[in-house]
């Protein structure tokens, strides 16, 4: 046959992804973590949306839920403390076409990372942000972290936490050029999952705080509210979270709330007489900061080298 004029053709069927294509290493966290619950969510969201793995990246700082990439079978990178949306931001810069995944902690995201946090929210880059809050420091073994109940028990403060703690919802809400803020629990799966397919489908940084169990040092902090539905407060309106009636049949307590209204956002996320679950605030008119960064990608070699001659010979004496 070599040599003849034939002609070959090959089809090349589709490819379908299933579960086990997300699934990497055992998961290593606590019986009971919530932790378990976040990384199934997003392990369907890629099966359901047929995400190429090689073209997901889950991105982490430190801390029990920064593991997280580990458990994909995606590209991924654990950072360093606190660094983890610069890496994300990073890599969206020079490549848009992949998809990001973030996942931070209440210390990592609003301690360490705090000034990070700040900006990335401004640079409002198109990825999903998991800040997983469990109100503690959980992998160095129980330290107070920013998000800690007051009179809560930890190693650095063994006679309870002094101060009020943060509100990194309300504290989002705040920050310029927010666009996409939700908050969810753990231990509701189908809302989670919904919520953070929303956050998916967002073009834009989404931003999702997740009351996240620790079976090991805060089991209690919402062990009240995931035993009695009357303590949280479900959002609902035709451009939020939607979720199915069976489920949102169990919330006592609801709320039609606009996300387009960002003074109503903040009043709720501020609420202490119940835990508001739902998406606060969506504006997807806001400015995507990759939209500038990936200027002049498609360059080739010689004409990036012009363009950098021309700029030196400005400086020519």
């Amino acid at each position: 046959m070599f040599g003849l004029k034939t002609d070959w053709s090959l089809d090349v069927l589709p490819r379908y992804f299933t579960l086990e294509d997300y699934e990497g290493g055992e998961a290593r966290w606590c019986p009971g973590c919530g932790d378990h619950a976040v990384l199934a969510a997003v392990q369907r969201i890629c099966r359901d949306e047929q995400l190429a793995p090689e073209k997901t990246v889950c991105v982490s700082g430190i801390g029990c839920s920064s593991r997280f990439p580990h458990y994909m079978k995606t590209y991924g990178f654990h950072g360093l403390h606190g660094r983890a949306l610069p890496v994300a931001c990073g890599i969206k810069a020079r490549r848009p076409d992949l998809t990001v995944w973030v996942a931070t902690g209440d210390g990592d995201c609003c301690s360490i990372g705090a000034g990070h946090w700040i900006h990335a929210i401004r640079y409002n880059m198109d990825m999903v942000v998991m800040l997983f809050d469990n109100n503690i420091y959980g992998l160095t073994k129980k330290q107070t972290s920013p998000t800690s109940q007051p009179g809560l028990s930890t190693n650095t403060h063994p006679r309870g936490a002094w101060l009020p703690p943060l509100n990194p919802t309300s504290a989002t809400l705040g920050f310029t050029n927010a666009s996409f803020v939700a908050q969810t629990a753990d231990w509701n799966p189908a809302h989670l999952h919904a919520t953070l397919d929303a956050a998916y489908k967002h073009k834009g940084l989404s931003f999702v705080r997740i009351m996240q169990r620790c079976p090991q040092y805060t089991a209690k902090v919402f062990e009240s509210a995931q035993q009695d539905p009357s303590l949280v407060l479900l959002l609902n309106h035709e451009n939020g979270i939607q979720i199915d009636p069976a489920v949102e049949r169990i919330f006592p307590n609801q709320l039609t709330h606009d996300p387009a209204d960002l003074p109503e956002a903040l009043r709720i996320a501020n609420r202490e007489d119940v835990i508001p679950i739902g998406l606060f605030f969506h504006d997807p008119n806001r400015p995507i900061y990759e939209s500038f960064t990936t200027e002049g990608m498609a360059m080739t070699v010689e004409e990036k080298m012009d363009a950098l001659d021309r700029e030196l010979n400005r400086f020519a004496i």
